[in-house]
């Protein structure tokens, strides 16, 4: 697994795909994130674990640009994008995921695909209905077996069980061929079942493809990931591989013994 993982990681390249230098993030008095410093690779999959309140959903949404950072620097594959807008960095190859879901109910699977696909391509402006032989549609429904949906594929979003919904959440992310993932807690809510399906799901994502996964199910996170960061009041409080982090007193203590919901 390690000679693997090295080797996939060599392949994607030297530099990094992002990186975060001292970044804090304050509201009023209350600092969310405090001098937050992160180094991922290229088709690095990681987990940042912690419980509420440690600052995972504030550093992803640093990371997107939904809120700037108080100080510090982000850059996406060598870009300073500290400043840049939500959209810049979309342009730049980052999609994220969300704990709620952002999808149009009355539309079909394809639909929904095909039009975040539509989003990020250059014609995403036309008023033309699709062709049956239009390149989005065909990239579309190849993102929808990629997240085990093809059987569903003509069916409203509304009549999705929960589980569908996650996965067609991840088949929007995958839209317009990203090279960075945020993954927003994909497990919430899952069966045991749904659960197993989405390890799968991430675990087959094409090997460029680099993500940070927010997971409060350790057991999923654990699985998906080749690397970990814990994080407790904002702060980084330790990183390893998942074998490191799962036998940590400290982590055990704080993570697993006080509770994670």
């Amino acid at each position: 697994m390690a000679d693997s993982v090295a080797a996939r990681l060599s392949a994607s390249g030297t530099g990094n795909a992002l990186e975060l230098n001292g970044v804090s993030r304050l509201f009023g008095a209350l600092a969310a994130l405090s001098d937050v410093s992160m180094t991922v690779r290229p088709g690095e999959r990681r987990a940042v674990l912690g419980s509420n309140g440690a600052g995972k959903t504030t550093l992803f949404n640093c990371i997107t640009g939904d809120f700037l950072p108080s100080t510090g620097t982000i850059r996406l594959f060598g870009e300073d994008v500290t400043v840049f807008p939500a959209h810049e960095r979309i342009r730049r190859g980052l999609r994220r995921t969300y704990q709620i879901s952002l999808l149009f109910g009355g539309l079909s699977v394809l639909d929904n695909v095909y039009l975040a696909s539509r989003g990020v391509s250059r014609g995403r402006f036309s008023l033309l209905r699709p062709r049956r032989d239009d390149a989005l549609v065909h990239a579309a429904e190849s993102l929808i077996e990629a997240v085990h949906l093809t059987d569903a594929s003509h069916s409203p979003v509304s009549e999705l069980s929960y589980g569908q919904q996650r996965q067609l959440e991840i088949a929007l992310a995958l839209a317009g061929a990203p090279r960075f993932i945020l993954f927003d807690e994909p497990a919430a809510g899952l069966s045991p079942t749904e659960r197993r399906d989405l390890i799968d799901i991430l675990t087959n994502l094409p090997e460029h493809i680099g993500y940070i996964i927010i997971e409060h199910d350790m057991d999923v996170a654990l699985r998906v990931a080749e690397s970990v960061t814990m994080m407790h009041n904002g702060r980084i409080f330790k990183e390893g591989r998942p074998e490191e982090i799962e036998e940590d007193p400290e982590v055990q203590e704080l993570y697993l013994g006080g509770g994670h919901g």
